[in-house]
């Protein structure tokens, strides 16, 4: 296979990810043929890249650990005053709002082992936590744990606001980071 034809099958396979994502995220039971539309191709390229249904929900679940460890880099979560970098982190995020719905809401997407394990993000974000406690910025009297579980929890709020009402993603990142900085706060 050539660079070429290794960069076009890396951008098919983007695509049809990129585009289950959002449908899925839509419609949960939407078909196969659902997805190769929107991905603007045929119902066999899908199935000569996941042969079943259950193949694309692993790559799915698998692509958006990749995408929490990339966001997490992104958010230098070790720089900076803890909070600054919460907010930075949770903003990040944010950004993987249809695939992280999708993962809270569709339980098949999270059943690999890699799901099961502590992740470097989970690490990180803990840490995170942990450093903030340290300094003074964020509540010491929470647990770490207890504190993570309430920024995932902020952020699916944000974005099932922007499904339930029709908030722009401002306003809704906007009163995520507003809500945590108020639960966090020394």
């Amino acid at each position: 296979m050539t660079a070429v034809e290794t960069g076009m099958r890396a951008r098919t396979r983007r695509a049809i990810l990129d585009a289950a994502v959002a449908t899925l995220s839509k419609d949960p039971g939407a078909s196969l043929s659902d997805v190769a539309a929107a991905a603007g191709v045929g119902r066999t390229t899908i199935h000569r890249y996941f042969p079943e249904r259950s193949d694309l929900i692993t790559a799915i679940g698998n692509d958006v650990l990749e995408r929490i460890a990339a966001a997490t880099a992104r958010a230098r979560p070790t720089e900076g005053p803890a909070l600054q970098a919460l907010d930075r982190l949770c903003q990040e995020y944010f950004e993987l709002g249809d695939g992280l719905m999708l993962a809270f809401t569709e339980p098949q997407l999270v059943v690999s082992d890699m799901w099961e394990e502590e992740t470097p993000s989970d690490r990180a974000l803990i840490e995170l936590i942990e450093r903030g406690q340290a300094e003074g910025a964020i509540d010491a009297e929470l647990p770490a744990d207890w504190m993570q579980q309430v920024v995932w929890s902020l952020l699916y709020s944000a974005w099932q606001h922007i499904r339930d009402s029709g908030a722009s993603k401002h306003e809704a990142l906007g009163l995520c980071l507003r809500s945590l900085r108020k639960a966090v706060a020394a």
